[in-house]
């Protein structure tokens, strides 16, 4: 069994703002070193803003619990400096299988399109995750970035104000206290400072449960994900199962609404459940056992004052779809490079209230999808188990129906339509590249377009003419030309040009388009930058 996640990895040590007779003022606490907390304190540590990472705890999380990770946050690592690492310890796949009983109804591939340098998903346990993280922070340290975490450090009281946040920190060694300029709170779902602040969710708790085992065993079934309505081995209820690394299974079971959770977390009771399903033959190890019940909510909003919510701190949505530590890291990737602005004072403090308003966005559509999901693999009443069935049974057979199976709609990036920050669309090209949209990636001759454009503002040009470098109130916008001429496998044509002979592209650093024009005007441009900044 891994015991990665029994050893401390940022181990309690006394801070010299421990012994202060006064609070000392840090730039940015962020609360939470799990996934999205550690992404959070990277990104800004890289962009040379001072961060420390306050955790209660000393070590990864216990568990897999998240395993699916999206293209789009992949894409997030790359900038962060640890993309690379967990593609090559995590479970590549772009495949799934739906069955209904014991028959499969449907395949489908999750990137049939060619052409980009992450895959659709990769498994990796978040232990494994979370350890990459804080590699890459002691990476950092090593390079002089202003970065710390703080392990056994638990903040008990936070007080906000108009310039700053105040902090009460519990440790072995007793309490002190900090200020921070902002806080960002990812400390998950059950967040206590959501609840120091009177902060609370609104939306759905759905009546049921599911139990998640993550089994070490050999096994040949294929590195896919598998997905079951009312199989053999669990009768009127659902099942999911998914490869990980070092040869661990996750397996999900429905259990229904009116369980004993403690119960039925005990190994006597999973094991014939497992073998149920596996077969009596099949030798395998518990390493990890739970029980989840669906929930679709979220804060009403995830800015307040110099508080910022984000993760599970902000908004959980049910498991099936991959939506939750993903939208997690798209939160912070749309957050820091914002926060970065207005701390140095190149883009007002309202620039954050678009924080709320996109990633808002992003947590509805999550939420919109994780329900329907939810309400299709759980139906609610006879009615709709009836008409659930029926599709299942006719998309074996006729492809009209296969898309209205809904085994969770698995995680993709959110395009931001109607976004402050958007400037009109003036070109009349491809849908997936309109303002608000995240940059596809293309192949190119010497490597992809993503990392090429990196974690700055950038003005993409397609055979049309710019300056090198703009400079609009102090953003510096870098010129990086293409030309679809020198492009075999037309996937900078489809995916950014269409019909169009030429374009323009404004990028933000979290490589999401901004604006596009058939070619460069420079006052609509610079116009472009100060709204993309929220000075317009």
């Amino acid at each position: 069994m891994n015991k990665i996640f029994e050893t401390p990895m940022y181990a309690y040590r006394h801070s010299p703002d421990q012994d202060e007779a006064a609070p000392v003022r840090r730039k940015v606490v962020v609360v939470g070193a799990g996934p999205v907390g550690l992404g959070a304190a990277i990104d800004l540590a890289q962009q040379g803003v001072e961060v420390v990472v306050l955790d209660d705890n000393d070590k990864v999380s216990f568990g897999s619990r998240a395993i699916c990770f999206a293209k789009r946050p992949l894409e997030i690592l790359d900038r962060l400096g640890c993309g690379q690492a967990m593609v090559d310890k995590g479970v590549v796949w772009n495949q799934g299988r739906v069955f209904f009983d014991d028959r499969q109804v449907y395949e489908f591939n999750l990137l049939p399109e060619k052409g980009h340098q992450r895959p659709a998903f990769i498994n990796l346990q978040q232990y494994y995750f979370e350890q990459f993280l804080v590699n890459r922070v002691r990476e950092l340290q090593q390079q002089g970035a202003p970065i710390e975490i703080r392990g056994r450090n638990k903040v008990s009281a936070v007080g906000t104000h108009d310039t700053h946040v105040t902090i009460e920190i519990d440790t072995p060694e007793g309490s002190y206290n900090l200020e921070a300029d902002w806080l960002i709170a990812c400390d998950g779902a059950n967040s206590s400072l959501r609840a120091m602040l009177g902060k609370d969710f609104v939306g759905r708790v759905f009546e049921d449960n599911f139990l998640i085992a993550d089994v070490v065993m050999e096994a040949d079934f294929p590195t896919e994900r598998w997905f079951w309505f009312d199989p053999p081995f669990n009768r009127d209820q659902s099942a999911l199962l998914h490869k990980q690394p070092d040869g661990v299974w996750r397996i999900d079971l429905q259990l229904g609404w009116d369980i004993d959770k403690e119960r039925e977390k005990k190994p006597e009771n999973v094991i014939p459940r497992l073998k149920q399903m596996l077969g009596e033959d099949v030798e395998f190890e518990l390493e990890w056992v739970s029980i989840y019940t669906f929930q679709c909510r979220r804060m009403e909003q995830f800015r307040h004052g110099r508080v910022i919510f984000a993760g599970d701190a902000a908004h959980q949505v049910s498991p099936f779809g991959a939506r939750g530590a993903n939208s997690g890291l798209q939160d912070t990737d749309n957050l820091c490079w914002k926060l970065k602005l207005v701390i140095d004072g190149k883009a007002p403090e309202s620039l954050l209230d678009s924080y709320d308003a996109e990633r808002i966005h992003g947590a509805d559509e999550n939420i919109l999808n994780s329900t329907r999901s939810t309400d299709f693999i759980t139906p609610k009443s006879h009615m709709s188990r009836l008409l659930r069935d029926a599709v299942l049974d006719l998309s074996e057979r006729y492809e009209f129906a296969r898309p209205l199976v809904n085994s969770g709609r698995l995680s993709v990036p959110c395009t931001y339509d109607g976004s402050p920050l958007n400037s009109a669309d003036a070109l009349d090209g491809p849908s997936r590249t309109r303002p608000g949209s995240p940059c596809p990636d293309v192949p190119l001759q010497d490597g992809y377009l993503l990392p090429r454009l990196g974690g700055r503002f950038i003005l993409l040009t397609i055979d049309a003419d710019a300056p090198d470098m703009i400079e609009e109130d102090g953003i510096e916008v870098t010129r990086l030309a293409l030309s679809a001429r020198d492009d075999p496998t037309l996937a900078l044509k489809a995916r950014y040009l269409g019909d169009a002979p030429s374009a323009v592209y404004l990028i933000r650093p979290d490589q999401h388009v901004a604006a596009r024009r058939p070619s460069f005007d420079e006052s609509l441009f610079r116009a472009a930058i100060r709204r993309a900044t929220g000075k317009e």
